[in-house]
């Protein structure tokens, strides 16, 4: 009997636990496929101990800056900022189903500009879905407003997506610079996303809503969540401009809002902490070590040579190619994992910063074909079952075929065609 060559079982596990994460099969959760992946990686002798527990410790950014931003979520939720913000919105609307559709969109549009699309799928979520709720009208076109916009924004600044972060590396492109780059295609992306989807959601944007909702008052707790969240926006800023790692100061930002609206409030810290989805930490620490285990097959030497070859040959169709592809492999494999991948290829490969670039759009924005997509759109399914809101997988992929082709090939020319 033939063994198995070890790259091949690395695959296949890891291409099994991918599955787990995305079907979820029994309904378990999405973590425990990513952990018992790469468990079985290091049982199987396929990555060693110490690779394993180094490629955990590369997610140690990534782990701060969720357990922040989960951190600023609860606070908002607990304290009765999200209420107060729905009842806000639903005010605004003067009763138009489709106003509180652009306010929601333009809400989250500045959310994950200046927090990221974590944080809109985080925080931004439980406070729509209770909008809609208290304007009596059907909360999906409005959450759905919230996952697509967490990804179409993402590559605004570099703060948008911690995937950015990811695919860049010690490359990072200064603020500005990044600006100049990426702002005719950002605009263009969160433009065509709005228009497409205020289009699919037309027919039940049409009926009138609720129009007398009183506003309750803030109470002192909801409005240090509040002044914790805005602090946060501005920390995350300063630490994009001076090229810093994101995670420690936004856990910091959400300890010290903790901290301080407990002494405040006097709660025990229990109830804060025993609501938050920390299982969501694991999801992300397993699929560090499986790419890592990925990584050490080899598969991505190719790739190192090919990319630049084409590049040199035919910058502009292999950097069209590239964003598209991406595009599209991250609703295979989520692009946590796939922006790990290609941020190894971009940096040993030393790729033009027309490819990264395309590269960066394609791991942003392909993620609103699917919600296997990224990882803001499970956390934003997270979200959704905590709210009592189910979305199927088929249900979205029906508006992503119509939303996301749209938006990407709209962001790659405006990128592209300015280079």
């Amino acid at each position: 009997m033939v063994a198995t060559p070890p790259h091949i079982v690395t695959w296949l596990i890891s291409a099994a636990a991918i599955a787990g994460v995305i079907v979820r099969p029994w309904k378990l959760p999405e973590a425990l496929w990513a952990v018992l992946g790469a468990a079985a990686v290091v049982v199987f002798k396929l990555l060693a101990l110490p690779a394993a527990w180094l490629a955990i410790r590369k997610g140690t950014d990534v782990y701060l800056f969720l357990t922040g931003m989960m951190l600023l979520a609860e606070l908002a939720r607990h304290e009765g900022l999200f209420d107060w913000l729905a009842a806000y919105a639903v005010q605004h609307a003067r009763g138009s189903a489709s106003r509180l559709f652009a306010l929601i969109y333009l809400v989250g549009t500045v959310v994950t500009i200046f927090l990221s699309n974590d944080a809109t799928a985080v925080v931004l979520t439980p406070a729509v879905c209770a909008a809609a709720l208290r304007a009596k009208a059907r909360p999906l076109p409005y959450l759905f407003s919230c996952a697509f916009i967490a990804n179409a924004a993402s590559f605004v600044l570099p703060i948008s997506n911690p995937a950015n972060l990811v695919v860049y590396g010690a490359h990072m492109p200064s603020l500005g610079r990044w600006v100049g780059e990426f702002g005719v295609a950002a605009v263009l992306s969160v433009l065509i996303t709005f228009l497409a989807l205020h289009f699919t959601q037309r027919a039940e944007l049409i009926d009138d809503i609720a129009r007398d909702i009183r506003v309750p008052d803030l109470s002192l707790g909801g409005r240090l969540a509040a002044g914790g969240i805005g602090c946060t926006a501005i920390v995350l800023l300063v630490a994009s401009g001076f090229d810093w790692p994101l995670g420690l100061p936004t856990f910091l930002a959400g300890l010290a809002t903790t901290v301080a609206i407990l002494i405040v409030r006097t709660l025990s810290p229990w109830q804060i902490l025993k609501d938050i989805s920390w299982s969501v930490l694991l999801l992300v620490a397993g699929l560090f070590v499986l790419v890592e285990a990925i990584q050490g097959t080899g598969a991505l030497e190719p790739l190192m040579t090919y990319l630049p070859q084409s590049a040199a040959a035919h910058a502009g169709a292999t950097a069209w190619s590239a964003g598209a592809s991406v595009a599209l492999a991250c609703n295979v494999v989520n692009n946590l994992p796939l922006g790990l991948i290609v941020g190894s290829v971009a940096s040993g490969a030393h790729l033009t910063p027309e490819m990264t670039g395309a590269l960066a759009i394609g791991i942003d924005l392909g993620p609103n074909l699917s919600v296997t997509g990224s990882l803001a759109t499970i956390l934003w399914l997270v979200a959704l079952r905590r709210e009592g809101q189910t979305v199927s997988a088929w249900a979205f992929l029906k508006l992503g075929i119509v939303v996301m082709p749209f938006a990407l090939i709209a962001s790659l020319a405006g990128f592209l065609g300015l280079r």
